[in-house]
């Protein structure tokens, strides 16, 4: 029966043979199975190994080498533009992303201190507004808040003091001047020896006493204040308007240009006597403010006067900073806190800066020049390593570099780069970001 199995087996397959171009895989391993192989008198046809397929079919190999050369292909695109650093990159392109190339220089690296302090007046621009005399206010020319220049009249007492003062001059004044007539009258005579020469020493003895009681009262009036021409030319005002009266009043004027920042009193308040209040109103200039710090010992070696202070405050709408310098560092410490006090000088232009407002100061306290600068923006990290990007003429290749001091702005770079070449300092992060989908690219 295995004899006449196989003899039918032989047959099919030599029939198959003559049918299909190409004996199939199946075929071929049920003869193997069974301890036969292909007679060497078969067909070529029927003993092929290669299975008659679709042309549009490659075979295994030609699949294996496809893959290969795409991998190849991929490599070498990828090696080209991520694996070693390297981005291509157009002029137009980099213009397009608004990305900034500057050129690398040496400079300067500023260290700084922060120190908490308050905003006070600028205790040189801040004056009152006395009453030199015993009085009532009468007018308030000026109102809280109000601008005012120096020498302005800001309000008017009635003085019954200032009366007195006044009355005193106008009248030595009268005196004088009738003692001066008198006098030059009797000195004629005596040149033509008309009359005694007792009469003559007489008036001019008089007239002498009369100068000196119109200077003491001129030197009163000054002491409160007061010009006596100004006085005098009011008195002659008054001839003319006999019911308007300036005898009484005493215009109090601002000591300096700025801004009323307090009113004490108000139309009809008593002045000058004890107990009464000694000044009418605060004037200040807030055009330059002070800013006072509390430095402690560790720092306050490094201080200086005239050094450069950035201030800054928080707003609403956003954080405000200004510049300002040293003015006065004390040579004192405070007991209780061991720490010095610090002025600050800050203008005020705008006058946004409140005396009152807690702010925050840089105080800078060294300068150190360096051979290479580079802002902060132009620096990335890539595994774990700081870089810069370099301008090249494809486009930007990575560099390492290695860092030293730094400030807010800006670190010095020790090695990887040198004065002259241009990197990449605004929207680097772009840069870094091509890089890795090329390397991500290259790893897929």
């Amino acid at each position: 029966m295995r004899i006449l199995l196989i003899a039918v087996l032989v047959t099919a397959g030599v029939l198959l043979g003559a049918a299909v171009p190409a004996i199939t895989g199946f075929v071929q391993g049920v003869l193997a199975s069974a301890g036969l192989t292909p007679s060497k008198s078969a067909p070529a046809a029927a003993i092929s190994t290669t299975p008659a397929m679709p042309a549009a079919l490659p075979s295994a190999g030609a699949a294996k080498a496809g893959v290969e050369g795409r991998a190849e292909g991929e490599h070498a695109h990828s090696e080209a533009e991520g694996e070693e650093g390297h981005i291509k990159m157009t002029a137009e392109q980099v213009e397009n992303q608004d990305i900034k190339v500057a050129k690398v220089e040496g400079g300067t690296l500023s260290r700084h201190i922060l120190v908490p302090g308050t905003i006070t007046p600028d205790t040189d621009r801040i004056a009152r507004v006395p009453a030199k005399v015993v009085g009532t206010v009468a007018e308030m020319r000026k109102r809280l808040g109000d601008a005012v220049k120096k020498d302005e009249v800001v309000a008017v007492l009635d003085s019954r003091e200032v009366a007195d003062a006044k009355s005193e001059y106008l009248t030595a004044v009268v005196r004088a001047e009738l003692e001066k007539t008198n006098f030059d009258r009797q000195q004629a005579l005596w040149d033509k020896r008309v009359s005694a020469e007792s009469a003559y020493l007489n008036a001019k003895a008089v007239y002498t006493e009369a100068a000196l009681r119109q200077d003491l009262a001129r030197q009163k009036l000054s002491a409160l204040g007061l010009n006596a021409a100004e006085v005098a030319k009011l008195a002659k005002q008054d001839e003319a308007t006999p019911n308007t009266s300036t005898l009484r009043q005493y215009e109090l004027r601002s000591p300096l240009t700025g801004r009323i920042v307090e009113r004490k009193v108000d139309i009809g308040t008593a002045v000058g006597k004890e107990g009464d209040p000694s000044d009418l109103y605060t004037v200040a200039d807030l055009s330059t403010v002070w800013i006072d710090l509390s430095v402690s010992t560790a720092d306050l070696a490094k201080v200086r006067e005239g050094a450069p202070v950035a201030v800054k405050a928080g707003q609403e709408d956003g954080e405000r900073q200004e510049q300002g310098k040293v003015i006065f560092v004390s040579p004192l410490l405070n007991a209780d806190t061991r720490s010095a006090r610090v002025v600050v000088a800050l203008p005020n232009k705008d006058m946004a800066w409140r005396p009152g407002t807690y702010v925050t100061a840089e105080v800078e306290v060294a300068q150190d020049r360096v051979p290479v600068r580079v802002p902060k923006a132009a620096l990335q990290t890539v595994e774990g390593k700081r870089v810069v990007f370099v301008r090249t003429d494809e486009g930007f290749e990575k560099r390492k570099v290695e860092l030293g001091r730094s400030d807010d702005d800006a670190f010095e770079v020790v090695s990887g780069l040198k004065p002259g070449e241009d990197i990449a300092v605004g929207n680097s992060f772009l840069l870094k970001a091509e890089l890795g989908k090329s390397e991500a690219d290259h790893d897929h």
